[in-house]
């Protein structure tokens, strides 16, 4: 196993097994259709590269790892070691906590003062929610959609069948379902209308007074 670790990771650094350096062996495989693995082998060798082609690969991948990466090794030093280990948990943390506050649910969450759940699968499905709030008296519904959703034919075709579900899931679970509007700002996104969060506010307070 850990052989096959750095066989993997020197792999995947310089693309040895990419489409342009294999061929596109997901759709050649499926043109086979074999039923044992020599046919594949055979069909892979006869349409796309012959074996001493991988072969060559393969001694181009040892020569990465017995030269490059052997003399990047020796340079690492123990202080390389605690470096990385505390940027990994203090700063790349601290910066992944950054972008999640910069993303529509992070930017509810920052607002309102509560946590928000990515609503499971079945939710999406069936009520059309993305994101939930969960209180004392039930849960809260999220569904957010881009800025201008509202005059998309299909999306008004859609907004019927949306309110229906969104009724079911007022009925089961106490909460309303609220639309936040996403619109771009440069390369983030911004909650287009502020006006929902004191809705929401609301919604909170009604369920834990009901």
């Amino acid at each position: 196993m850990p052989k096959e670790c750095i066989l993997n990771g020197a792999n995947m650094r310089w693309g040895l097994t990419r489409k342009n350096k294999v061929g596109p062996v997901s759709e050649l495989i499926r043109k086979c259709t074999p039923k044992q693995i020599h046919e594949w082998e055979e069909f892979y060798y006869k349409n796309a590269y012959p074996k001493a082609h991988l072969e060559q690969l393969g001694r181009t991948l040892f020569i990465k790892i017995t030269e490059i990466c052997q003399a990047e090794i020796e340079s690492i030093t123990e202080q390389d070691c605690i470096d990385f280990i505390i940027n990994l948990v203090i700063r790349r943390t601290y910066d992944g906590y950054q972008s999640e506050i910069h993303t529509i649910y992070g930017q509810l969450e920052h607002q309102l003062g509560i946590k928000i759940h990515a609503a499971p699968d079945k939710w999406d499905r069936g009520y059309n929610v993305d994101f939930y709030i969960e209180t004392n008296g039930g849960y809260i519904g999220l569904q957010i959609k881009p800025a201008g959703y509202a005059y998309i034919t299909q999306i008004i075709n859609e907004l019927e069948f949306q309110k229906k579900t969104h009724e079911k899931f007022t009925q089961k679970y106490g909460g309303k379902v609220f639309y936040i509007i996403s619109i771009a700002d440069g390369k983030t996104k911004i909650i287009y209308n502020q006006d929902v969060i004191d809705e929401i506010r609301k919604e909170i307070k009604r369920l834990g007074e009901s």
